[in-house]
């Protein structure tokens, strides 16, 4: 499977909200939006990514940008997460068996620690145009500046 690059419609998959609902990138239809996915909730660099897009979910609005956040963890830990760090920004849980949008995008994938494989996230953004189409990703993001970074690129649209 190829991954998508700048310019292909975002493959258009349904994920998990925390309250039970479903939501699309096709749902942000009209408007651009930011979808970032992030490995692992209440780890370190997940929580302060999250922590710095909801310092930032004011602008990203005033600039007519949906903000969402993906990982593979269940809907009641994104609850919990969302509750402990006290973030306003929406989260979604991506397929954990396979088929999931992370997997279409190739950012479900294997990875390696201190010598050691295993399959995870990517921690990767993607920030799509009011048509839905990919107009930037940021692959293997590094933490610090990214939100602010991202609501620039997504202000030059």
């Amino acid at each position: 499977m190829t991954k998508p690059a700048v310019g292909d419609l975002m493959p258009d998959i349904a994920m998990e909200t925390p309250d039970g609902g479903i939501v699309r990138p096709s749902d942000f239809a009209g408007k651009p939006a930011v979808v970032w996915f992030y490995p692992k909730d209440n780890t370190p660099g997940c929580t302060i990514e999250a922590k710095d897009f909801t310092a930032l979910a004011r602008d990203f609005a005033e600039a007519g940008v949906a903000l969402l956040g993906v990982s593979k963890d269940p809907p009641a830990k994104h609850r919990a997460f969302m509750a402990k760090q006290e973030l306003a920004v929406p989260l979604a849980t991506d397929a954990q068996d396979g088929g999931g949008l992370s997997d279409a995008l190739g950012i479900w994938t294997e990875k390696q620690l201190y010598g050691k494989k295993f399959i995870g996230m990517v921690r990767t953004t993607y920030l799509l145009d009011a048509q839905g189409r990919i107009a930037r990703v940021w692959d293997k993001v590094k933490v610090k500046g990214h939100a602010a970074e991202v609501l620039e690129a997504a202000k030059a649209l």
